[in-house]
């Protein structure tokens, strides 16, 4: 969480590697509905690099630049998800929660801001 949390109102830039329409790469059955990837070069609690939901944009993206407005922070698994959207853009937190339920309806999480 603490790794999270420096990211909170920064620009940063995302790797996306399951862009829009892509499916994920265990459960054929899940349809990326958003951009999703993650920030290179960064250490999550699950080992992995920061993972990040890109909203706010339709396309299909490989890259991304934007402002992290949010944290999805899991209570019962140890990855936390940035919120990454074009800079002027906000969203609500019922607006967050509805676009990543794709993904996110399986585990207990709270929103920081």
């Amino acid at each position: 969480m603490i790794i999270s949390k420096n990211f909170l109102n920064k620009i940063v830039t995302v790797k996306i590697d399951r862009p829009i329409g892509s499916k994920h790469p265990n459960y054929s059955n899940i349809i990326y509905p958003i951009n999703y990837g993650y920030i290179p070069n960064t250490i999550s609690g699950d080992g992995e690099e920061l993972d990040c939901y890109i909203l706010g944009i339709s396309d299909p993206l490989d890259t991304f630049t934007g402002k992290c407005i949010a944290i999805i922070h899991r209570l019962n698994d140890n990855d936390d998800k940035l919120i990454i959207v074009p800079e002027n853009i906000n969203f609500l937190d019922d607006e967050i929660r509805n676009l990543t339920y794709f993904q996110e309806k399986f585990f207990k999480s709270e929103i920081i801001r």
